[in-house]
């Protein structure tokens, strides 16, 4: 995390957002998919419509080693973080609207609704890995309920990387959670607190990671997850979204959209869920099973995801009614 520290800049001038868009801006977008080149994080009190966002983090990953975090002071720039143009022409908003950018998110909704009710900004090329990880699962039931961040990082972190993560989680929160002794003022305080930075850091350094992990191979895997995240998007831009609803625990699926999951799962065991399998590595990595689609009826198991009070900050109450 030291490393992080030392190459995180944070943007609180004119000038600093117009480096960021340029440097954004030379990143190859061609690989789409295949290697992301924005993993993205919001900050703010409430954060949402009703909140404010006080620090956008910005990890821009062009490969593992060059990887740079960007923490940009939305609460003194306000409008100026989006609208300040680099010398390619481009702004910040140009690029998170953008399809060209494939922007990586961890539940993307309170993000999306902050900056369309704050900044009118439209995000667009949004992949969730939340969205990810709960479409991996094999079984319907399974699925209900979303992980979050700090799980996912739990099982896919081992040994000092992950103690060192959890010691700057609870760092941070005990700053900013009120829950914990803290208080949402200490986003806004400049300079920000190193406890701060290298908790923001730790929202977005290892989604790349997550990204890699979760991941699937078959075009209609993958199309059925940039649908949804884009259906976040545009769910959280409506009147109707509650940023803080207890039906935000459960997962999107739809009965048809479930049975095609249960059905990838069925044909390629959990050991194969990616395209190789450990017995023999021969597995095109690019065969989709949901065009041989089997007749079996649906398998449930009794697992259930849900780790609520981690990733919602509010007590967990059970599943709406």
């Amino acid at each position: 995390m030291a490393t992080c520290l030392i190459n995180t800049v944070f943007v609180d001038t004119q000038q600093g957002v117009s480096d960021l868009v340029d440097w954004i801006s030379l990143q190859d977008t061609w690989l789409g998919d295949i290697q992301p080149p924005l993993y993205i994080d919001a900050e703010g009190e409430r954060l949402g419509r009703d909140g404010k966002l006080s620090l956008l983090t910005i990890l821009v990953h062009p490969s593992k080693f060059l990887a740079r975090p960007h923490i940009i002071d939305i609460h003194n720039l306000g409008n100026l973080a989006f609208s300040t143009v680099g010398g390619s022409g481009k702004s910040l908003k140009d690029i998170l609207e953008s399809s060209k950018f494939i922007k990586v998110f961890f539940d993307v909704r309170n993000d999306s609704d902050a900056l369309h009710f704050h900044y009118n900004i439209k995000l667009d090329g949004v992949r969730d890995v939340q969205l990810m990880e709960n479409a991996r699962r094999r079984t319907t039931n399974s699925r209900k309920f979303l992980s979050g961040l700090a799980k996912c990082i739990e099982e896919s972190l081992y040994g000092p990387e992950r103690d060192q993560w959890r010691r700057s989680k609870e760092k941070g929160e005990k700053l900013w959670n009120p829950q914990k002794g803290g208080s949402y003022s200490v986003l806004n305080i400049r300079p920000l607190p190193a406890e701060l930075i290298e908790y923001c850091i730790g929202d977005v350094q290892h989604l790349p990671t997550l990204f890699e992990k979760y991941k699937c191979g078959t075009d209609r895997w993958k199309g059925l997850v940039v649908k949804e995240s884009y259906n976040r998007v545009l769910t959280s831009q409506t009147a109707r979204y509650s940023p803080h609803g207890t039906d935000r625990a459960l997962s999107p699926w739809t009965p048809e959209q479930n049975r095609m999951l249960d059905t990838w799962a069925e044909v390629n065991p959990q050991n194969d869920y990616f395209g190789h399998s450990e017995d023999n590595g021969t597995d095109d990595p690019w065969d989709d099973p949901w065009d041989r689609r089997w007749n079996k009826e649906d398998e449930w198991d009794d697992g259930c995801d849900n780790d609520y009070e981690d990733w919602t900050r509010a007590d967990w109450e059970g599943p709406p009614s």
